[in-house]
């Protein structure tokens, strides 16, 4: 039975080091709504970001017939439905349900996997019947419904993308078969391909009989004798370790902010073996990526994502970036046609659109912790692309922050705080007061 790795690394916003959970996990679902200023939230768990049109038509009928009728994407590819009445519950999860996207009332917060969004599409490795095969066990696990609502699986094909991440669980695609990490660690145990969802299963069931006692929700939270005890654990089961340090961020292979994942526009060739460039790819365009602006869609905007991937391959991915990729075929302008109307409705088709790269918090008035409305500050000092992405917060809770490399503006009683993260360091902040011409400079100098 595999078991954790040891991940002693600080997280970013916390130098000590991990901290006890004093409270229950009350990271919310579909059917554990959370309370927020503009009404309740459900989050729906969309495993992979993998979505057929049918369950997209169902996500805009229900925040049409529950709630304010936009969708929000969250940093793991999941889906929040904003404003609902607290009542709703039951009406909500039967319409989910029906849609197949509640397959298990017990887990239906444990089912948190991202993927890479271009699996199978670049010349990249598929993954969906491993994705598929990894839902359905942890859907059959009775000990997998315990797990944290923030508790991650990552399936990664290769490209470091979703590797990036930081998941607590992370099969990485390599040959034939899989490199399996556990938590922020760079050790990693080659694992047959076969093998790879029942291995990533069973290390997080053995996290789980290894945070009993601590309370852990993450594999970063257990204590420092905890993890080295679970690091024998997996060497006496999976053979010796592989050392492959964790991408410290998510570079996408085109113009754009270090950390953005995959880049808007047609989607590119996997890089080649030895990282250079691939060879532009002849025939039809296999899919096309968007991003969406501080991850918000409006009805339009959603109807018209499904209606383009009606017309092609009948899917939408959603991404860990707040973005959303259409497989196709694009055969002929099909792509630049497709890219072109949503661009025109407001979604970012090219890397080179001003707002690729910004994101943020909900922020005020739906967020009664929040001290300022950080989405319209945020859009405020939207000026030329920057090396680094930003994310604007409009608390120290940072909710929904990347990962990676990244230029952190929160705000605060004094001003608006920004400072450069790097993995788990982070440079001195700047504090700049309110003036909002100051800090769009000061954010465009430290993106650049």
């Amino acid at each position: 039975m595999l078991a954790a790795m040891p991940d002693s690394a600080p997280s970013p916003l916390s130098p000590g080091g991990p901290a006890p959970r004093d409270g229950g996990d009350a990271c919310p679902g579909t059917l554990r709504l959370h309370r927020a200023d503009d009404g309740a939230l459900a989050r729906v768990r969309i495993p992979g970001g993998v979505l057929g049109v049918d369950g997209a038509d169902a996500l805009l009928a229900a925040a049409d017939r529950f709630g304010d009728g936009e969708l929000h994407l969250t940093s793991r590819g999941n889906v929040q439905l904003r404003g609902l009445d607290a009542e709703c519950g039951g009406g909500l999860a039967e319409l989910l349900a029906a849609a197949g996207l509640l397959p298990s009332v017990a887990h239906e917060r444990a089912r948190n996997i991202v993927a890479s969004p271009l699996a199978g599409l670049d010349g990249s490795p598929a993954l969906g019947e491993h994705l598929a095969e990894l839902d359905r066990l942890v859907c059959a696990s009775p000990a997998a419904a315990r797990l944290s609502g923030r508790f991650l699986f990552a399936l990664d094909a290769g490209h470091g993308d979703v590797d990036a991440l930081g998941a607590d669980v992370t099969l990485i695609a390599d040959g034939d078969g899989f490199l399996l990490r556990i938590g922020a660690g760079d050790a990693v145990f080659r694992v047959p391909a076969g093998a790879g969802p029942r291995a990533a299963l069973s290390a997080a069931e053995a996290f789980l009989r290894a945070a009993r006692d601590s309370g852990a929700w993450r594999v970063s939270d257990l204590p420092e004798d905890v993890r080295a005890e679970l690091a024998g654990a997996v060497a006496a089961s999976a053979g010796p370790a592989v050392h492959r340090p964790r991408p410290r961020t998510a570079t996408p292979p085109a113009p754009g902010p270090h950390g953005s994942g995959t880049p808007a526009g047609p989607a590119p060739a996997a890089p080649a073996a030895d990282g250079t460039a691939a060879p532009a790819p002849r025939g039809p365009v296999t899919a096309i990526s968007v991003h969406v602006p501080l991850g918000r869609l409006t009805p339009a905007q959603w109807r018209l994502l499904t209606t383009t991937a009606r017309r092609h391959g009948g899917e939408l991915r959603l991404t860990p970036w707040r973005g959303i990729v259409v497989p196709g075929p694009f055969p002929g302008a099909g792509a630049a046609d497709a890219l072109r109307a949503l661009g025109a409705a407001g979604l970012i088709a090219s890397p080179d659109s001003p707002w690729t790269g910004v994101g943020a918090c909900i922020g005020r008035p739906g967020c009664a912790k929040s001290l300022a409305d950080v989405r319209a500050q945020a859009g405020a000092a939207v000026g030329p692309v920057g090396r680094l992405p930003v994310y604007w917060s409009g608390c120290e809770r940072r909710c929904g922050h990347p990962h990676g490399e990244w230029i952190d503006v929160v705000a605060t009683p004094d001003g608006h705080r920004i400072s450069h993260v790097r993995g788990e360091r982070r440079d001195p902040p700047r504090t700049v007061r309110a003036d909002p011409e100051a800090r769009a400079a000061a954010v465009a100098a430290a993106r650049a």
